[in-house]
């Protein structure tokens, strides 16, 4: 997002006046969601005349690239179809699954993408206890996406590529150009070192990773649950939401991002890493140089959101309680996984503190 106003604001009245005439909905309640850099609402149809939705206004920048929004769009249905929980696109009265709308929110009228999605039901994980057996399925779930995205076709896939994506972990580096805003934090000095580490140690190994295409944001708000009554107490995986942050990556990075995020509210962050990743290796094994990589991948991804949450904080201060959600309370984890080093980590994390590399 490049600009102060590129994340919309559209107002309940104009969300209302959206669905009316995009999807021909007569509507009981809108309300917004949180959100990052896109709007979301909650949206009810009037009792008799349809369900809930979600209606999605993707901010200004990114409507840009209708490519990428269709390629994700295209995604949600693909993996529905395959068995992954996710929503789908409603089409328009027109039978169109987005549509570029001009609106003005205040500061001049925008372009923006908007898309009415399927409302699932379920809890963030977020505010339910991760037991083992959860963070088992949510691993495996993470690799299942990434196995089946491998073998998705589309005419425009070449739009995940995305070389200057500053949440893909090949685009580490870039988060030079925002450091400054930890001017005066004690733990710039850990992101530095942190990002000579991945030039110096992932780096060199990246061209033994295995390519694939990454959710890129399986954090605790993107995935709901629900209590599973089979499990006596424990919760299933309901829905697996919001792939605006899909990009071409590697099968080591989806799984990086899932343990960092899956630590956000757990008490004991660093016994995390163990059942996802045994999740994960129940359908795709890692290889020794992913293996070797995955600690300070891990790493990797606090300090980017620590350091764009910093930075949208500067460009959005209104939406500083969101914005800082998981960079707050992942500030001491950084700084636990820091100060332990990576072989105390990994003997945690893999059985006898060995790698135990498959041939793959």
């Amino acid at each position: 997002m490049s600009g102060q106003v590129s994340k919309p604001h559209l107002s309940e009245v104009q969300a209302l006046e959206v669905v009316r005439r995009l999807y021909g909905l007569e509507v009981s309640t809108v309300r917004p969601l949180p959100s990052y850099d896109d709007q979301n609402f909650y949206v009810a149809a009037a009792p008799g005349l349809g369900g809930e939705y979600l209606l999605k206004v993707t901010n200004a920048e990114d409507s840009k690239d209708t490519a990428l929004v269709g390629v994700q769009t295209h995604t949600m249905r693909y993996l529905r179809e395959r068995g992954v929980p996710t929503q789908t696109a409603v089409p328009t009265v027109e039978g169109e699954l987005m549509s570029l709308q001009e609106i003005d929110c205040g500061f001049g009228c925008q372009k923006y993408l908007v898309r009415l999605l399927t409302y699932l039901p379920g809890t963030t994980l977020s505010k339910v206890p991760a037991s083992p057996q959860l963070l088992y399925e949510v691993g495996k779930m993470a690799a299942r996406m990434d196995k089946f995205l491998l073998e998705m076709d589309h005419p425009h896939l070449s739009a995940l590529q995305r070389d200057t994506f500053i949440w893909n972990l090949s685009n580490v580096p870039l988060l030079e150009g925002y450091i400054h805003t930890m001017d005066g934090d004690p733990l710039q000095g850990v992101v530095k070192a942190v990002l000579k580490e991945f030039k110096t140690s992932v780096l060199p190994n990246r061209p033994a990773f295995r390519k694939c295409i990454n959710h890129g944001d399986l954090n605790d708000l993107n995935i709901l649950v629900e209590p599973d009554e089979s499990s006596g107490g424990d919760h299933r995986i309901s829905a697996v939401l919001d792939f605006s942050d899909m990009s071409s990556g590697y099968y080591v990075y989806e799984l990086a991002i899932s343990i960092m995020y899956m630590m956000i509210e757990h008490p004991d962050p660093v016994a995390v890493g163990r059942p996802i990743m045994e999740g994960w290796e129940s359908v795709v094994p890692l290889n020794r140089e992913e293996r070797d990589c995955l600690y300070l991948l891990v790493l990797c991804r606090f300090c980017q959101s620590l350091v764009m949450a910093r930075h949208m904080v500067k460009l959005h201060p209104e939406n500083e309680e969101y914005l800082m959600i998981t960079s707050r309370k992942g500030i001491p984890i950084l700084r636990q996984l820091w100060d332990l080093g990576k072989v105390a980590v990994e003997r945690v994390w893999f059985q006898n503190g060995q790698a135990k590399a498959e041939s793959v």
